[in-house]
């Protein structure tokens, strides 16, 4: 396929999304679904007119997960309804950090006594197909800044955390995948990649969110008239958040969803919406005195910056879910990667679920919808990419691809078909 192909390929696509027909409706399909149908045509699969080698391009494909995953991150954190409170966020945290450490158990659990994996490969299995997807789950993710719908808040918030809180046990598998298990291993991942990398991760994105909060509040005090470049604001605090990270060695993934939810609710509340619900569209209560004695601010930084990073975010979803589908051979299908595939999606995620969510006071049907829900994704892909950079046997990249790819396959296909029946019948 030459660049000409390319072009015209992507920018078809585009165009047929930007319609949105009512025949992807109809049939209860999803813009994924349509993104990797067009992949697997193209690719060795059937027509064989591209094929991505995600071996010889892992370095590529690593860069371009991970940046798809920061932004799609960044907007989750934008569009949160609610400051953190635990009373809102207590199921979210649960599910991240509970029900992931459970979901990562079963994992490798099933990788080490019936696929015969050795124990740090199965855990770094289980690191790789534990977070659910902030990019694909678009269907069930939070879709503006006022949605408060606890389904789409509790999934969308559960998978913007549980990017960085898959990172302790990726780290803890490639470990034992080089030394034997001990305790002084164990006690250096707990102290490092567990209490210090997320921690920090956590105090990173919650200082510097409010920082630039505060400082464009101060340049717009200073200067009302200057335009300020939103979206080049947004970039920016990513960019930032995640060097800073990756220089202390914390999540960064954790971080910049923080850094998004702080950036948003300091705007909130130095325009003064920061009321029960922050509904950012309501105007604020004022008197003639208020108005004089404060000067008016508007959260325009986090609303700018998502007219930009949703299409951003949209078109790297449709660029990597088409070379998944290039990614694919007839010979990927083995029952070992199926067989791990319906066990994550039908005992895994209800289980972890029902574990994590136990004695929370979580409705049951939101327990169960959320249990159902576990969209893998683009997470998965750049957990892969980092750790057959970081250095696998061959043997284990060849299986570990295969496996992670009909995963995500398979939860794009059977949560895509789903999702919109099961919400209509089951979810007010």
């Amino acid at each position: 396929m030459t660049i000409a192909v390319w072009f015209v390929l992507i920018g078809s696509l585009l165009i047929m999304m930007g319609l949105r027909s009512s025949i992807l409706q109809r049939f209860n399909l999803t813009q994924p679904m349509v993104y990797l149908a067009v992949g697997v045509v193209l690719g060795p699969t059937v027509f064989g007119a591209f094929h991505f080698n995600p071996l010889k391009e892992a370095h590529l494909l690593e860069v371009l997960a991970e940046v798809a995953v920061l932004v799609s991150l960044f907007i989750a954190g934008m569009k949160m309804p609610l400051p953190f409170r635990w009373r809102e966020w207590r199921a979210p945290v649960r599910l991240a950090f509970l029900s992931m450490t459970i979901s990562v158990a079963l994992t490798a659990a099933f990788a080490h006594y019936v696929l015969a994996l050795p124990l740090g490969a199965a855990i770094l299995l289980g690191g790789i197909l534990a977070p659910t997807d902030p990019v694909l789950a678009t269907e069930v993710q939070v879709r503006h800044v006022g949605d408060t719908d606890p389904l789409r808040f509790t999934l969308t918030s559960e998978a913007g955390m549980n990017d960085g809180s898959a990172f302790p046990f990726i780290m803890l598998g490639l470990a034992l995948m080089n030394a034997p298990a001990s305790a002084e291993l164990l006690g250096a991942w707990v102290l490092k990649d567990v209490l210090w990398s997320t921690l920090s991760a956590l105090v990173v994105g919650l200082v510097l969110g409010q920082l630039l909060a505060r400082i464009v509040q101060k340049q717009r005090l200073l200067d009302s008239e200057g335009p300020l470049l939103d979206d080049f604001l947004g970039l920016g605090l990513i960019g930032v958040v995640y060097g800073v990270c990756l220089a202390l060695q914390a999540w960064g993934f954790l971080a910049v969803f923080v850094a998004a939810i702080s950036l948003r609710q300091t705007e909130l509340k130095l325009a003064g919406m920061d009321a029960p619900g922050n509904n950012a569209h309501a105007v604020p209560e004022s008197s003639a005195h208020t108005a004089m004695r404060t000067p008016q601010y508007s959260p325009q930084v986090s609303e700018g910056s998502l007219l930009f990073k949703e299409p951003l975010e949209r078109l790297s979803e449709l660029v990597l879910v088409v070379l998944l589908g290039g990614m694919l051979f007839l010979d990927s299908w083995s029952f070992r990667a199926v067989g791990l595939a319906l066990f994550l999606f039908l005992v895994v995620r209800p289980v972890s679920v029902f574990l994590g969510l136990l004695g929370s006071g979580t409705p049951l049907r939101l327990q169960m919808l959320v249990g159902w829900f576990g969209v893998r994704g683009i997470g998965s892909i750049y957990y892969l990419m980092f750790a057959i950079v970081f250095g696998l046997p061959e043997e284990v990249d060849v299986e570990f691809i295969h496996i992670t790819l009909v995963v995500v396959v398979l939860s794009i296909i059977i949560h895509g078909l789903t999702v919109r029946p099961i919400i209509l019948k089951w979810w007010p």
